[in-house]
């Protein structure tokens, strides 16, 4: 037992103390974390106010003076404050923006929601006649830093209908080059209502009452549990299934290829031949496996421990059950043990990485069905394709945990099955790994197929 401690301290600090480890785990961590702290510092970057003339050819005039109004720097400012409102009570219904505004984090929404908004522009608008010449109009729009941001073509047709004809016109809209599409966007908005408002102006109608009839406010739903009723938390429902996943995923396919490198780069080296002079082949794969396993965690603690520190920042993680981390360590462990040693497996059977890849694709493709999957299954988790998959191998693990996170959680017996499902195929791909390392940790020469490793498994 000293010396399958020995190979694991040896495997696991051969590896985290290289610079690539250190380099492809952490570098994402921390370019998170700093793009967390610099990002209160970015959104009070406020980008320059954009000024500029909106000329505009309005045969039918009734369009220029309402787009005017629309786009007055008063009627932008009250626009914009309003939208903020309207964003801020839509994050409030999710649960998380209700909590966040009270969390730390509060600043950094309400600064990231100003910055899409954008600083109010000051617009005015150049009324031309209507037998203007456009293509001459055009020109100052081609001058750099000139003061013509867009140019307006109204159709005849836009208010009043042409005769013989059921539908109306619309316009033409010329802009400048690199417009902030923020100003484009709020040019579209001010033709779009003044022209509405033009068209129900002249068949008489109260467009007030139009859009009363036609609108129907959106009510957030409420969830109804066992243990209560509670608003429906839409963003934490999509974001939380397809995060642990990611997680398990990452961690097991992470510290798997370590263990595989690690093990091909032993055998060419001739390193194996010196470390199997110290420990049986058993010893020196369940070391490795061990190793591999504690390289892993490291990951899942990093990353995992990362989103538990947002959720804390924006006071959220009370919206998450934390059982949840119970069973991700739990299907950690389980995945692991089984693709770690398909993989050990794999690295002791060829001579190169190169070698590896045909042998390592069917075990890729086969944890990726769940993540390939993940929609169908959260949608509908206890679907009878969700709960047979949640009890194969080797994906039950991912497929458990997707369901796990989902709206409808899977009954107790369920998961405590699959978890047994679990166990049981760790111990037959450590078995069958086992049998594989032994004969083809000193194996050289050709790469063997699959059915060589089976036929391995049966000889040792």
């Amino acid at each position: 037992m000293k010396k399958i401690w020995w190979v694991a301290r040896r495997e696991f600090l051969a590896t985290v103390t290289t610079r690539g480890f250190i380099v492809g785990v952490l570098l994402a961590p921390a370019m998170i974390l700093m793009m967390i702290l610099l990002m209160p510092r970015l959104m009070n970057e406020r980008s320059p106010r954009v000024e500029g003339e909106i000329a505009i050819v309005d045969p039918t005039g009734q369009v220029a003076a309402e787009v005017g109004s629309y786009l007055a720097p008063q009627a932008m400012a009250a626009r914009r404050d309003e939208e903020k409102r309207r964003v801020e009570e839509a994050a409030a219904k999710t649960g998380v923006g209700a909590a966040a505004q009270a969390g730390p984090g509060a600043g950094i929404a309400k600064q990231a929601i100003e910055s899409a908004l954008g600083e109010v522009p000051n617009l005015t608008m150049a009324p031309l006649s209507a037998t203007a010449n456009i293509d001459a109009e055009k020109e100052p729009l081609k001058i750099k830093g000139g003061k013509r941001l867009a140019l307006v073509v109204v159709k005849p047709d836009a208010v009043m209908r042409a005769a013989g004809n059921t539908g109306f016109g619309s316009y033409d809209l010329f802009i400048r080059g690199k417009l902030d599409d923020r100003i484009e966007d709020d040019i579209r908005e001010a033709l779009k209502h003044s022209i509405l408002e033009a068209r129900v102006t002249n068949l008489g109608m109260d467009r007030a009452q139009i859009e009363a009839v036609t609108q129907l406010k959106r009510v957030a739903s409420v969830t109804v549990t066992a243990e209560g009723e509670g608003k429906t938390n839409e963003a934490l429902n999509f974001f939380i299934p397809i995060g642990f996943m990611g997680l398990l995923l990452m961690s097991v396919l992470s510290s798997g290829q370590y263990l595989m490198t690690s093990t091909i780069e032993e055998k060419s080296n001739r390193v194996v031949e010196v470390l199997l002079a110290a420990v049986s082949p058993m010893q020196l794969m369940t070391g490795k496996v061990l190793g591999g396993m504690a390289i892993g965690l490291v990951i899942l603690l990093l990353y995992s421990g990362l989103g538990l520190w947002a959720l804390f920042t924006f006071a959220v993680a009370g919206l998450l059950d934390f059982k949840l981390f119970i069973y991700l360590i739990v299907f950690f462990l389980i995945s692991y043990f089984v693709l770690a040693s398909l993989m050990a497996a794999v690295g002791s059977a060829v001579n190169e990485l190169r070698e590896a890849q045909t042998l390592m694709m069917p075990i890729t493709m086969s944890v990726m069905i769940p993540w390939l999957l993940w929609a169908p299954i959260t949608r509908n988790p206890n679907s009878t394709f969700a709960t047979v998959l949640s009890m194969i191998p080797p994906v039950n693990s991912f497929t458990m945990m997707l369901r796990l996170t989902s709206t409808t959680p899977p009954p107790l017996w369920q998961v405590g099955l699959s978890i047994l499902i679990g166990i049981a195929s760790a111990f037959a791909a450590v078995w069958f790994a086992s049998k594989v390392f032994r004969i083809g940790v000193l194996m050289y020469g050709k790469p063997p197929s699959f059915a060589t490793l089976v036929r391995w498994a049966r000889m040792a």
